[in-house]
């Protein structure tokens, strides 16, 4: 892993002030099999404000239940505009549809989406999957069952004296995740989706992200779903003694068998905790290339789905229209497009409103023309208009972590010092990492940590520029290459990267984590960049697992989720490595017990050339 400095790419990084991050003297838009050259486009430089006004003055909701083929009763809340006498509009209108797995009764009347829609002359129908809020059967979590019922849905859609017979798709996080399942049936109705902050690959993106347990949202996110299954209201309401018998399926098959039984399967490592058809059947990214609608992709840079949102636009936009906005949040915030409008960018209702008012109603509105790529950049605090994702400008450049805790373009040399970061499972707990891997509840809290990292590098290894001479712009996935040993039999690593202030405050910005054992990589399905790794594809599974030996030496590829930044002038770049980021990642109780209470070695010699590959930009976009 010995790398090579081009003198002229030397001489430049010299000039930026970071004694030589290498990279290659000629930019490239990236090769290998995701990486993404440069498209035509006829999208705007700038957005453009839409606004439309009301058409009707209120709303009104009612419930329904839709049979599906094996005779359980899918439970739907339909959100229909009234005229000014309060009569309900009978004429036909396009859909707009949210599968969700809370519970209708209690979201649907109280998004403010909703009326936004509705009063623009939309039906908005909400529908309960399977297993979840009123609906009965067995909750399996975006599961084959659940996903044909979804076509059912669209035929049911079709068949009522209300719909045009025009479908769009909308929602986030679970309401962005359904939507590709529905759209893989290709049903002639379904014409655009907006799906919010979805998930991508089920397994890298969240569940096991590294091969470790999200111990922040998965429990959080499973006990939602439960709890609110637990208050069947329009069944119930429907039919008393149906509803109990929903209430009891949710408890038995949904709590006990699939949910209880799921998480105990991941903690005690059996074989739920590696990739596989049952995390395959589940993500997105499977069913991508049967997209063949517009699809307007909302993520955010600390949200849980930070890595797969933008790989679903990239999956989408050569064969389907397709448009990415990231925004500064985590989950929760982009959840709803918080702090729009700002920088020209309109709120996300005006976005989907747009969106939908071309592809269901036929307006020539210029939906189409808007920006493709829109990102938030850390360290401008301001939006940015990009041609496309990943930036077809970034280039490659390469900092080493050096024995003196330096970050340097320059090669370790030989018989530089190793540092030492001793294992245990609790760091990370008060972090920026830790607001973003709860869905932003922990950020919530008044705590001086979510933007001063210096508290979790206190059980780290840092390694740090000199104060920048100039601005240094980062856009993309970026790859770890750390080599490492450990006196246990297992080990942990979380790689950081954070922006360190005059003042030393350090801002974490993004990271990645791996357990050492599940090192093993697919090269034929990472990302290049001139011709360098800059996102490893793991392959997880237990076939692939190379158990550790105290003091083996190892090199490990660390996927650090992708992000948009800028180090200014007189910021330092730091990366920081440690053995832990919980909640982020809780190793399965084998793994945590192999990796307890060692001490891991992270080493910087001319043997052992630990360092990171970053996606460099050359251009900082003018306001």
């Amino acid at each position: 892993m010995k790398h090579t400095i081009p003198a002229l790419a030397l001489s430049a990084l010299l000039a930026l002030g970071i004694a030589g991050c290498s990279d290659s003297s000629t930019p490239s838009s990236g090769s290998g099999p995701n990486a993404s050259g440069e498209r035509p486009t006829t999208a705007a430089t700038r957005w453009q404000n839409y606004e439309r006004a009301v058409e009707y003055p209120a709303t009104t909701a009612e419930d329904a239940f839709i049979a599906m083929r094996d005779g359980v009763q899918i439970a739907a809340r339909i959100v229909r505009p009234t005229d000014a006498e309060g009569a309900v509009v009978a004429a036909p209108l396009p859909v707009i549809l949210t599968i969700n797995g809370y519970n209708s009764r209690l979201i649907g009347d109280v998004l403010p989406s909703t009326d936004f829609f509705v009063q623009r002359g939309y039906v908005h129908v909400f529908v309960d999957e399977r297993g979840t809020g009123s609906s009965g059967g067995k909750w399996e979590s975006f599961g084959e069952v659940a996903q044909a019922d979804f076509l059912e849905v669209l035929q049911w859609i079709d068949s009522q004296p209300w719909s045009a017979g025009r479908v769009g798709t909308w929602g986030p996080s679970y309401m962005g995740i359904t939507q590709f399942f529905a759209a893989k049936h290709q049903h002639p109705s379904l014409k655009a989706m907006f799906p919010i902050v979805p998930m991508g690959d089920a397994y890298r993106d969240i569940v096991f992200t590294g091969g470790q347990i999200n111990a922040g949202f998965i429990p959080l996110w499973v006990g939602l779903v439960n709890g609110l299954g637990a208050l069947p209201v329009a069944a119930l309401q429907e039919n008393p003694l149906g509803g109990v018998n929903v209430l009891l399926d949710h408890v038995t098959q949904s709590l006990l068998a699939f949910s209880a039984g799921t998480v105990s399967e991941a903690l005690l490592g059996t074989d739920k905790v590696y990739d596989g058809p049952f995390w395959r059947a589940r993500s997105p990214l499977e069913v991508a290339d049967r997209v063949q609608v517009p699809t307007f992709l909302v993520g955010g840079l600390n949200d849980l789905f930070q890595r797969g949102t933008p790989l679903l636009y990239e999956a989408l936009k050569d064969h389907t229209e397709a448009k990415l906005l990231i925004g500064p949040w985590t989950h929760l915030e982009g959840s709803f497009g918080g702090g729009l409008p700002a920088d020209g960018v309109p709120s996300l209702d005006a976005i989907a409103l747009q969106w939908f008012d071309r592809y269901l109603k036929g307006m020539a509105n210029g939906a189409e023309q808007q920006p493709d790529v829109t990102q938030y950049l850390y360290g401008e605090e301001r939006y940015v208009i990009e041609a496309d994702w990943p930036h077809p400008e970034a280039r490659a450049m390469t900092l080493h972590l050096r024995g003196d805790q330096s970050l340097s373009a320059e090669p370790a040399q030989a018989g530089e010092a190793s540092n030492l970061v001793l294992q245990q499972p609790l760091n990370g707990l008060c972090s920026m990492s830790a607001s973003q891997w709860t869905a932003g509840v922990i950020g919530l809290l008044p705590l001086p940590c979510a933007t001063d990292n210096r508290i979790t590098e206190l059980l780290e290894t840092t390694y740090t520029t000199a104060p920048l001479e100039r601005d240094l712009y980062i856009n993309g996935p970026i790859q770890a290459n750390v080599w490492v040993s450990t006196t246990a039999l297992e080990a942990g690593v979380v790689v950081r990267i954070t922006d360190v202030y005059p003042d030393g405050r350090s801002q974490e910005i993004t990271n990645g984590i791996l357990t050492a054992s599940m090192r093993a990589v697919d090269d034929s399905r990472a990302r290049l960049l001139d011709g360098q790794s800059i996102q490893p594809w793991h392959v997880f599974t237990e076939a692939a697992r190379q158990p550790l030996s105290p003091g083996e030496i190892v090199a490990l590829n660390v996927e650090v989720f992708p992000s948009s930044f800028v180090i200014k002038q007189g910021h330092a770049l730091r990366v920081s490595v440690g053995a832990s980021d919980l909640p982020h990642g809780l190793p399965p109780l084998p793994d945590l017990v192999r990796g307890v209470a060692g001490l891991l070695t992270v080493y910087s010699d001319a043997d052992h050339p630990s360092h990171v590959v970053l996606p460099v930009v050359d251009t900082i976009p003018a306001p």
